[in-house]
């Protein structure tokens, strides 16, 4: 039986595969072409399982393909890769090249004129830089005289920009050579979740499936982990169903020490202050591949080019994960906050929450300790983060506090998103949407009302909470207050209560 596979390069005998068809006739095009290219992208994008695809097509079309992961040889000296790569070639192509220097072997190549030669090298950013200009300084020699001998093709495959990394006047590896290995389709995703459905009889239910695509934006490696351990949590269920991914969720962002958000962190980390930026302001930030904290962030897969142009987040658990991952959690705040509350007048006797009186005791807090608990400090005592996370933060743990006190569950809706917080929160069975956000200007907070009554029609919610902080000093329109109102999604009617909590810009 087959698996969904998290390590590695996908074996279609053990794991449930997706053939990229048109993406495998692009790189056999190229290929054809005898063009010298290059596949980068993010990790877990499928690289390693895509160009072993390409490999097997091209072999049946009488190419000998040799591929070779350079991931080790950063600190190895010259004569330890020569003997590695000499044993690889020979293997893959069935020959007898015997050389001491990567310039004669390439020599050598170019001497063999019969055959079809395909050279891939996974993991190119891995070789020791004393002898990377060596080995593209013989390949380019090798590109401009590829008709009259055997390497008809050679594909570099990293993480970083290779472009970047190899590109000069006379490189072979320009702009138009890179293939894109993009992030699976939802269609894909769906293909692949139904290959287990129709080999075990095991089903996803329909929402499971979308849950899975919009938290992971298809990425390969998430795609395949939240259904392994879907699978694994439930081997013996006829259908897998929402409160099953719930908790497989949770288990993500609470409990896992995921290796490639591991990655993303300390990336993250490295660029805190623009990431909060992205996580807790509205900013548009053109999206500029060659400014140092963009190029960083996008190539671990953290950030991409939205539809306008600008940067936005890439992977929604990413996403939910910085939230959790930046939060100061030892300001002691929520303990304190837990003994205030009242339950009888929070609640009424059926259990719904009285949310005016919520809010209000939210407000009365905020005038009694202000935010600055909520902004994390180094062991300098400055400041780590920006102050617009703090805003956030403090509703977040009152919130938190008030749940745990009326035993009452959340969880962060999936989106990519600038500058807010989407959070369901479920009190005796009764389920809210609150959005948090900070006000800029009138279009903004007209603007986010109405999407936040379409997102909660496409929840199945009639109700949902956006809570604006403002800053007291600013000059409001009439139309930014305090109000219930009802706004009509075709034949739906969705109620949005806006509530707005004033913080002194200024004095902070």
């Amino acid at each position: 039986m087959r698996k969904f596979n998290t390590s590695g390069p996908n074996i279609i005998e053990k794991h449930y595969t997706i053939e990229r068809v048109e993406l495998i006739d692009k790189g056999v095009e190229l290929v054809k072409d005898e063009r010298y290219f290059t596949i980068w992208a993010p990790r877990q994008t499928g690289k390693s399982t895509y160009f072993r695809q390409l490999a097997k097509e091209l072999e049946r079309q009488d190419y000998k393909v040799a591929h070779i992961n350079f991931e080790n040889y950063k600190d190895e000296k010259i004569e330890t890769f020569i003997k590695s790569f000499k044993r690889n070639v020979n293997e893959f192509w069935n020959a007898k090249y015997d050389f001491d220097t990567i310039p004669d072997f390439f020599e050598q190549i170019q001497t063999q004129k019969d055959g079809k030669c395909i050279l891939i090298i996974d993991e190119v950013e891995g070789i020791n830089k004393k002898y990377f200009g060596t080995f593209l300084h013989s390949i380019r020699n090798a590109y401009h005289s590829r008709e009259k001998h055997c390497l008809k093709s050679v594909i570099l495959v990293g993480v970083s920009n290779v472009i970047g990394i190899v590109k000069d006047n006379a490189s072979p590896f320009n702009i138009a050579d890179n293939l894109n290995v993009p992030y699976f389709s939802n269609e894909e995703v769906f293909e692949l979740l139904e290959q287990h459905e129709n080999e075990t009889g095991q089903l996803f239910e329909i929402k499971v499936k979308q849950k899975i695509s919009e938290i992971t934006a298809n990425q390969l490696g998430l795609v395949n982990g939240f259904a392994l351990k879907l699978v694994s949590n439930n081997p013996k269920k006829e259908e897998i169903n929402y409160n099953d991914y719930l908790k497989v969720e949770d288990w993500y962002l609470t409990e896992t020490i995921d290796k490639n958000f591991s990655n993303i962190l300390n990336k993250a980390t490295e660029e805190r202050e623009f990431v909060e930026r992205l996580l807790f302001t509205e900013e548009k930030i053109p999206f500029k591949i060659n400014r140092p904290s963009i190029k960083l962030l996008h190539t671990n897969g953290l950030i991409k080019k939205d539809n306008d142009g600008y940067v936005t987040f890439w992977v929604p658990f990413y996403k939910k994960s910085l939230y959790d991952a930046f939060y100061p959690y030892t300001n002691g705040e929520k303990a304190s906050l837990m003994r205030n509350f009242i339950v009888k007048e929070l609640l009424n006797d059926q259990g719904v929450l009285k949310l005016d009186n919520l809010i209000k005791t939210y407000k009365e807090y905020v005038k009694r300790r202000g935010f600055n608990a909520f902004r994390e400090k180094d062991k300098n005592g400055k400041y780590k983060s920006i102050k617009e996370s703090a805003l956030i933060y403090s509703f977040e743990t009152y919130i938190q506090a008030f749940l745990q006190v009326v035993s009452g569950k959340s969880y962060r809706e999936a989106d990519t998103g600038l500058g807010k917080s989407d959070l369901i929160i479920n009190v005796k069975s009764n389920e809210y949407l609150i959005e948090t956000k900070i006000y800029y200007y009138e279009n903004q907070f007209l603007t986010g009302k109405n999407q936040l009554a379409y997102y909660c029609d496409s929840l199945g919610l009639k109700r949902g909470i956006y809570l604006v902080f403002c800053p007291k000093e600013a000059n409001y329109p009439e139309t930014i207050k305090e109000e219930n109102e009802i706004i009509k999604i075709k034949d739906k009617t969705i109620e949005i209560s806006t509530y707005l909590i004033e913080y002194d810009e200024t004095k902070w």
